[in-house]
């Protein structure tokens, strides 16, 4: 006799909107992203000459070229502030925001084999990415500190404000626009692998329609400054400034907006991501 009565203890599916995003079973696999943050870290330092001073030499460098180029040549001003100063605040946000950006972009293609021989929640991969580059983040944004406290101690007068307190909200806005613009990216770019260049180019572009080597208030025109405020990094790197030095332009108003546009971001990235590992080692 057969008994046609089957019962599964574990189901493997896409995760959909409904059921959370997925958010629930990253929450259950968290020492997952642990373990892959690590090999993350660890990775980056082997076969290196100079290990962690990478990290402390590009910020450096590009400071060095921006001084001279937009500094120097172009004659952009600062707001009075220090242009190692000025530029280095930008840089470490930047380049935070573009390397988390880059990452999670790539998830599919670079963890191709790993998806394709074990189950795990995949979300673990984008998120592990941007975690760990923070370890790097840190280290550039320690460079950041000793250039602001020399500059102090010569006597410039720096006036941080209390906006520096909202720093974690900030750099857990520039997480969530990586992320989520990340997986929109990955979800794109598993079918039409040509979009890979076009999107490398945008990031590059986008740098420059950001406040990140000249001052927002150096955008006069009226039409153009409220373009630039449509961009969500703007108002986070401007607050950064405002809290660290007090140059800039503050607003709550494009703050909220910076941080609305996360939130979409992030729910659009997350259900796109869900719905392609469905199918997507059939493609790559």
């Amino acid at each position: 006799m057969t008994n046609n009565n089957t019962y599964w203890t574990t189901e493997i599916s896409p995760n959909s909107f409904a059921k959370g995003l997925g958010l629930k079973e990253l929450w259950q696999k968290r020492y997952l992203v642990w373990l892959f943050i690590k090999r993350d870290i660890t990775v980056q330092f082997k076969q290196t000459i100079f290990g962690m001073g990478w990290y402390f030499i590009s910020p450096l460098f590009t400071m060095f070229m921006y001084i001279v180029v937009f500094g120097r040549i172009a004659g952009i001003p600062t707001d009075d502030i220090p242009q190692p100063v000025f530029y280095l605040s930008g840089i470490c946000l930047w380049e935070y925001f573009a390397e988390c950006l880059t990452a999670v972009s790539g998830t599919f293609q670079t963890n191709a084999g790993l998806y394709g021989k074990v189950y795990f929640p995949r979300l673990v991969s984008p998120v592990s990415v941007v975690l760990s580059k923070l370890f790097r983040f840190s280290l550039q944004l320690g460079t950041f500190v000793i250039v602001y406290v020399f500059f102090l101690f010569k006597g410039v007068e720096l006036r941080p404000t209390w906006y520096l307190f909202l720093f974690p909200l900030l750099l857990m806005m520039i997480q969530g626009i990586a992320l989520g613009l990340g997986l929109i990216i990955s979800s794109l770019t598993t079918k039409y692998r040509d979009l890979v260049n076009f999107f490398g180019v945008f990031v590059s572009l986008w740098m420059y329609a950001t406040p990140i080597v000249y001052p927002l208030s150096y955008v006069t025109n009226p039409t153009l400054h409220k373009i630039m405020l449509y961009n969500p990094m703007t108002a986070i790197i401007e607050t950064f400034k405002y809290g660290a030095y007090g140059a800039g332009e503050f607003s709550w108003q494009a703050l909220a907006y910076s941080f609305g546009c996360m939130v979409v971001l992030l729910i659009i990235g997350i259900a796109m991501f869900n719905r392609k590992q469905k199918f997507f080692i059939d493609t790559i």
